[in-house]
């Protein structure tokens, strides 16, 4: 079967786990890893046959036969990239909280952005709380939405931390612009507790119209379309409705494809990412073909 060939740029934590989900994927072939210098990262990709450079961004501009581009490095660098990609004809996840491009969720959203070509995946709490966010407001309409995305200290690397600023921002911005709720916070907390925690996400909502039966029911079916492109997502608390105060968490388990299982916060960013990459492919080989 045809494959559409792809790059990754960054090859740290983030980089290596998608290299590995790429790997599986029925669409997308990996094809090259681009750091800046010779990590682990980079020589982990090199022993599994794959292309590797440490030219970063643009060696997979210059690469023609790449044309979906993972940007696994950091909301500044890809301010930077971002135009270089572009100007190249690559169609960009970014995996940073950049927001070059529109926010994508793919239960949510994916479907209105046919003709993208740089797809911001947000930020990991994104991923997790922004599809309970929208059940909840399209059926009680969220005056106020808030997460809390606890995830283990152990599994917030580098760049994790050096974005904090921007995850609470975009997270915020997103849960009002795909999630749908009038205004929103969102708050990061890293557990250095042991054994590792699981992610866990506590969604929060204020609503206009407390339809407990429409709100769990929505939140549901949400959950399972989740769940259909990360098998480690569940319900640790169904909603809860107290007046109109919504309350559900939920739990993330990564699939453990590089990372340990109990990194979920990453996983699950990645998952959406090869999601939409998927999506993108079968677009490109359907008009190929």
């Amino acid at each position: 079967m045809e494959k559409i060939k792809v790059g990754i740029i960054g090859p740290g934590n983030i980089g290596s786990d998608l290299m590995y989900k790429v790997i599986k994927s029925k669409h997308l072939q990996m094809h090259l890893m681009a750091g800046i210098v010779e990590s682990e990262g980079i020589k982990r990709a090199a022993g599994l046959g794959f292309k590797t450079s440490l030219e970063g961004v643009d060696a997979v501009a210059a690469d023609p036969d790449i044309k979906i581009v993972f940007d696994a490095t950091s909301a500044k660098a890809h301010l930077y990239n971002a135009p270089i990609l572009k100007a190249a004809g690559k169609i960009v996840m970014d995996m940073t909280p950049a927001a070059v491009g529109p926010y994508v969720v793919p239960c949510v959203n994916l479907d209105n952005l046919a003709h993208v070509d740089n797809f911001n995946m947000v930020t990991c709490g994104g991923q997790a709380t922004i599809p309970i966010a929208h059940a909840i407001n399209r059926v009680a309409d969220s005056e106020y939405t808030e997460i809390v995305a606890a995830l283990s200290s152990k599994s917030a690397g580098p760049g994790t931390r050096a974005n904090i600023d921007e995850f609470t921002q975009t997270t915020k911005k997103a849960l009002e612009i795909v999630g749908g709720a009038d205004k929103a916070k969102a708050i990061i907390v890293l557990n250095p507790a042991e054994p590792p925690i699981m992610m866990t996400n506590t969604i929060y909502s204020i609503v206009k119209n407390p339809d407990e039966k429409k709100i769990i029911e929505s939140v549901n079916e949400i959950v399972k379309q989740v769940q259909a492109y990360v098998p480690g997502y569940k319900l640790r608390v169904p909603p809860v409705i107290d007046g109109n105060k919504v309350t559900v968490i939920v739990q993330v388990q990564g699939a453990g494809d590089f990372l340990p299982m109990y990194s979920g916060n990453l996983d699950i960013i990645n998952q959406a990412a090869v999601a939409v990459a998927e999506k993108v492919a079968e677009n490109l080989l359907n008009k190929e073909g």
